[in-house]
Order: structure tokens, then sequence, then C-alpha cells
């Protein structure tokens, strides 16, 4: 895929936000979203009016939560067109939007709010489903773009997987260390990087198995995302609903272009640090409360609905790019 992912780089250059301000060229920036969506539509599709049904697909999700996304993740991070001094404005635009972020969705239990809802919805503000963000990257600048990502996914999947936990394990009353040194992404994420900056990436002959797994998981992981979506729950907390992803959606990537413009980001890295804030919330978030004892059908709901509104927003702040 990262080889692959290069060439699609070098074709997709021109038509980079920043890079082509015209009517034409902007639509063009939305259609590149429109297979990660379908597959997303797909997803939801198979899981409602086929027999692929619930064990289906949370075996899917396993398998792509523990050994497909990992494999990607490592991949890009160890093999990566970058150095961390070379994307430190990036990491400083990208960590400090989720920090707002981390901020307005902790803000709900300082307020009185439902404590189960609000510690298990605080997440959703700011959380990201990496799945979306690694498929967008991809398509609009190829190894370049996913290299990037993975380093604020590097940054960005500990950080937030602590401050999604920490509500959640003090309602629960759990370790939030055990938590986050058991978490795939992370490690994966940590491994990479090590090996990248030891100057010992995978041997070649591995590398297309690890490209091979990166692909599928960006497809698996999109039609997991759209099997499922469901609604049910958010009518209960309702003022918390809307608080939660106004963040997720308005506030965190408006926070992301002011700090891209203040750092003067190039066109690319500008790009990647919209896409990486502006996505749908982690689809992983429902796992985490149902695991953690929270209220995992509120969660659900939240998820499901900014899914939906990522569809809007995405395409929306990449042409706020331009």
């Amino acid at each position: 895929m990262v080889a692959g992912a290069a060439a699609r780089g070098r074709a997709a250059a021109a038509t980079l936000p920043g890079s082509s301000p015209s009517p034409r060229g902007m639509l063009h920036d939305v259609l590149l979203l429109f297979p990660d969506f379908a597959l997303i539509a797909l997803g939801f599709a198979l899981r409602r009016w086929t027999s692929l049904q619930g064990e289906v697909w949370s075996g899917v999700e396993r398998l792509v939560y523990y050994v497909l996304f990992p494999a990607l993740l490592f991949s890009t991070s160890s093999r990566a067109h970058y150095t961390l001094g070379g994307a430190a404005t990036l990491l400083l635009a990208g960590v400090g939007a989720l920090l707002v972020g981390i901020a307005l969705g902790l803000a709900p239990l300082l307020a009185g709010a439902d404590r189960r809802c609000a510690a298990s919805g605080a997440q959703c503000a700011f959380r990201f489903n990496s799945y979306i963000v690694l498929a967008v990257a991809d398509r609009f600048g190829g190894a370049p773009a996913v290299s990037l990502v993975a380093v604020l996914i590097a940054f960005g999947v500990p950080l937030c997987n602590a401050a999604a936990v920490w509500p959640l394990a003090r309602h629960a009353e759990r370790g939030v260390l055990g938590e986050l040194a058991r978490n795939p992404l992370l490690l994966a994420t940590a491994a990479g990087l090590l090996a990248h900056a030891l100057g010992t990436p995978p041997p070649r002959l591995l590398w297309p198995v690890l490209d091979r797994l990166g692909g599928a998981s960006i497809a698996l992981g999109l039609l997991t995302v759209g099997a499922g979506l469901q609604l049910r729950g958010l009518h209960r907390q309702w003022r918390l609903s809307a608080w939660l992803l106004a963040a997720r959606h308005l506030g965190v990537p408006l926070i992301a272009w002011t700090l891209a413009r203040a750092l003067r980001l190039d066109p690319l890295q500008t790009t990647v640090v919209l896409t990486f804030t502006a996505a749908p919330t982690a689809s992983s978030a429902y796992v985490l409360a149902a695991r953690m004892g929270g209220d995992a059908p509120y969660v659900a709901g939240l998820v499901s609905l900014s899914t939906l509104l990522g569809a809007v927003s995405l395409p929306l702040f990449l042409l706020l790019a331009a």
C-alpha cells in the first residue's frame, strides 16, 4: 500500500487543498471522499439487510483492531517519510487542537451533567476515527500524507486514550495505566516510532505482507464503522450530545485551522491536520465504554451521529484549507 500510495500522492499533488482553489478543484477534493463514505454506507447496508449480523462484525472489528490496523500503523511509522523535527509544527497544531477538544469534552463533568453519560461520552469530543483519517489522507496525499498522519496518531492515540479512559476509570474504579499498556494501537505506533528512530525498519521481505494487512485494515475498518451505526439513546441527554458533537465537528477543527495558519503549515500539512481533527469520532469509543461499564448505547448513538456529521464537516474543512 505504501509504495502504491506514493504514486497516488504524486498524481494527487496538483489537487491538494491549497494548490487548486478553483471551484472545479474543490469539487474534486470533496469527491475524493466519496469512496470512503460509500464503504461506510455499504457496511450499514450489509448489517441491516443481509445475513451478516452481530457476531460477524464483532469478529471483523477485533481483527481490524488487534491485527490489521496495528500492522498499518507500525508499517507507516517505521518506514515513514518524515522526521520528528520536521513534523514539529504539524504536531503543535494537531496536539494543540486535541488538548482543546479534551478540555471541551471533560467540561460537562464539572457542569453537573449526568456523570455516567458525561464520563462515557466525553471521549467523543476529541477522539478521531483513524480508519477514516488514514483512508482520506491516502487518497489526498499518498505515502507522505499517511506518514504525517502516523506521526499525529503516534502522539494523539495515547493522549486521547488517556483522556478517554480517565473519567471512565474513575467512574468504574479501574486503573488508567493498565488500560493504556494493553492498547494495541499505542503499542504498534510506539514500536514503529522506535524502529524509525533506530533506523531499523522491518526487513524488505515483510513489506508486502504489511502493505496487504494495512490495505485490508482501511476497507474493513470503514465497513465496520457503517455496520455499527445506530442512533439510540441520544434523546436522553440531548444538550450534552449537542455540546460534545459541536466540539468534535466545529470547535476542534476550527482551532486546528487557526493553529495551522498561525504556524504557517504548508498545504499538505494543513490538509492532514484538518483531516485529523475534522474526522468523525472513533468507532472504538463504544467498545471502550462497554468494556469499562459506561453508558454504551449512549456512546453508540454519539459515534453514529458523529459519523453522519463527518460526511459534511470533513469536506467543508478540507475546502477551508484551499
